[in-house]
């Protein structure tokens, strides 16, 4: 393992604080307040958190807006925004973390924080991989955990399937397809622009660029049997043109909805009904759920990214200061893979 830098702890604890709702289809450097205050003290049954990365994700726009998910709290006007981190304990009175321990867990958008370590801020302790860190945000992280028990447990894919996947070059979806390939399937990646669609190859038998084709059509032409499983990331009229190619006891997952975080209302499916001719099914699932699995989860994650099985793309914004416009790229669709700010680095990114 590289020998670790001692830690030089800054003078203040650096927030980015919610300045106004965010308005249009993406967010802008006006509704974000960058804040400095005295780093926290560190009390009984408590450890002070040094933030290493911070998880850069679509939903966070929807936080800013004012509205909750999953197990997170509506944020007002002046809140330090919501986000998942990577962090080193840089000081501890807690009998279960010393210093040095590497955790993730709800740091918000901040440098430094005070936690005691509870369930509710879904803190866990990182094991040394050999890798950075700063994939335990991507996909030995809950991106990765989503890819993994949304395609695996709910689609119960076997050897020969045909596997569709929409946002292929998104966080989840370039990990769900390299899985999908691990497993034997035939995969077709949907993805908007040549230049995804290219990143994507080695890992589709074929792509569709949805910026650039006939959705539809290429559907219909490449998948003259159907599909066994559709691993949905977008929602919308990509889900209605799939749902039109589905094969016999075709499997849906549902993963996410990104075509419609940003509209008024909800997309009503037009075709729903032919999972009963198909004897298809369309399933959630909450990856909170397989809370007691993540651990075999990131144990094979890490094994296909060591044996090089798995490529772990991601997309990096470099810098603190850079998370405002890191966050408005992927509005843009602008990364492939999961997108994260390195904020301090660690020994892996350091060597």
């Amino acid at each position: 393992m590289p020998k670790k830098t001692p830690v030089i702890l800054d003078e203040v604890n650096t927030q980015w604080r919610i300045a106004r709702r965010p308005t249009g289809n993406n967010v802008q450097r006006q509704d974000f307040s960058l804040h400095e205050e005295n780093i926290p003290a560190c009390g009984d049954g408590q450890v002070l958190l040094r933030t290493l990365y911070l998880n850069l994700a679509p939903v966070m726009r929807m936080y800013m807006m004012g509205v909750g998910a999953a197990r997170e709290k509506p944020l007002g006007i002046g809140d330090v925004i919501h986000g998942r981190g990577v962090a080193e304990v840089v000081e501890s009175h807690h009998p279960d973390y010393r210093v040095g321990d590497i955790v993730q867990g709800q740091l918000g958008w901040q440098t430094y924080k005070t936690s005691a370590m509870t369930a509710a801020e879904l803190m866990r302790k990182i094991p040394d991989r050999g890798v950075s860190y700063g994939l335990s945000l991507g996909p030995l992280g809950m991106t990765g955990f989503s890819a993994y028990f949304g395609f695996i447990d709910r689609g119960s894919p076997k050897k020969g399937d045909t596997v569709v996947v929409s946002a292929a070059a998104g966080g989840v979806g370039s990990i769900v397809i390299q899985i999908a390939k691990i497993y034997g399937c035939r995969v077709i990646g949907i993805a908007g622009g040549p230049e995804k669609c290219n990143r994507i190859t080695q890992w589709c038998d074929d792509t569709i660029d949805y910026r650039n084709e006939n959705v539809p059509a290429r559907l219909e032409h490449l998948l003259p049997n159907g599909f066994d499983i559709y691993f949905d990331n977008v929602g919308g009229d990509t889900l209605d043109a799939c749902m039109d190619n589905m094969n016999a006891g075709a499997r849906i997952v549902l993963c996410g909805s990104i075509s419609e975080y940003t509209t008024d209302e909800p997309y009503g499916l037009k075709n729903y009904a032919r999972l009963r001719s198909a004897n298809a099914s369309m399933l959630g699932f909450f990856v909170y759920n397989h809370e007691q699995e993540f651990a075999q989860a990131e144990e094979d994650l890490a094994t296909w990214i060591l044996s090089g099985e798995l490529t772990a793309l991601v997309d990096v914004v470099e810098g603190f200061e850079a998370m405002p416009e890191g966050l408005a790229r992927l509005y843009s669709h602008k990364n492939i893979g999961p997108a994260y700010c390195r904020v301090q680095g660690d020994c892996y990114d350091l060597e």
